[in-house]
């Protein structure tokens, strides 16, 4: 049976700060995560020869928004956020469960368990107190196995916690991707600035059809569906030379 409080006590994140303010947080590359670590994938299809130029790599990054975000981790945030302001722990471990689930390769589950834990470390931390209400640090004992949530469930609790509106909470999660992904890029191809920022503008033109794909979803129309991308994030563990963990 679930777990179903309201979450009353202070926010995540300090409450002089506008909900817009703390989505730009959020949303940083500054974060202290390690999302700069990770290429989820992109630096196998670099490769591979898959990703080449600008313009490849704006066609890759694009589809995996569309189909990979929009359809699987946003909309599990999505879903993520109304259950934590729920406080509705089986709905968390269920939607923790499922981020588990669909991780095809080792160095996409380390991601999302490591990124998930140093999130919810930086919640815990924040201004030299205990942010997170004392209903949520008590439901993450029910997302086992590792007992912290997945990154999406985590970046989730953080939203949930800004009081944004769910689309606007989205939009700043998805540019924070982009944002990361084409940091590694300009990396990993190489490209140089000018690239990077055309290719930002493309991905933040997709984001609001993004939002909205993920927000229509429900669990039966959830999906990870990339076979491409898992079987590059396997090849990757064992790539000869690499920049990022995955």
């Amino acid at each position: 049976m679930a777990m179903v409080t309201r979450m009353t006590t202070r926010t995540d994140m300090p409450t002089d700060a506008s909900p817009l303010l703390q989505l730009i947080w959020l949303a940083s590359p500054a974060l202290p995560v390690g999302g700069f670590s990770y290429s989820e994938g992109l630096e196998a299809a670099i490769d591979h020869g898959l990703v080449r130029d600008e313009a490849s790599c704006t066609l890759w990054l694009t589809d995996q928004l569309l189909l990979t975000q929009a359809r699987g981790d946003m909309a599990v945030i999505a879903q993520a956020v109304t259950a934590w302001q729920a406080m509705d722990t089986q709905r968390l471990a269920q939607l923790n469960g499922w981020v588990l689930a669909t991780r095809e390769s080792s160095e996409m589950r380390l991601q999302t368990v490591q990124m998930g834990k140093s999130l919810l470390d930086w919640l815990r931390n924040l201004h030299d107190h205990n942010p997170a209400s004392p209903e949520a640090l008590r439901c993450l004992a029910a997302l086992a196995p590792e007992r912290t949530p997945t990154y999406p469930l985590a970046y989730a609790l953080a939203l949930a916690c800004t009081q944004a509106p769910l689309d606007q909470a989205l939009q700043a999660h998805a540019f924070g991707w982009a944002e990361n992904m084409t940091q590694a890029a300009l990396k990993a191809v190489p490209l140089g600035q000018s690239s990077g920022q055309r290719m930002l503008a493309m991905l933040t033109r997709h984001i609001p059809a993004a939002v909205q794909t993920a927000l229509s979803r429900t669990d039966e129309t959830r999906q990870a569906f990339s076979p491409m991308l898992a079987i590059l994030s396997a090849r990757h563990e064992t790539q000869y030379s690499r920049l990022f963990r995955s």
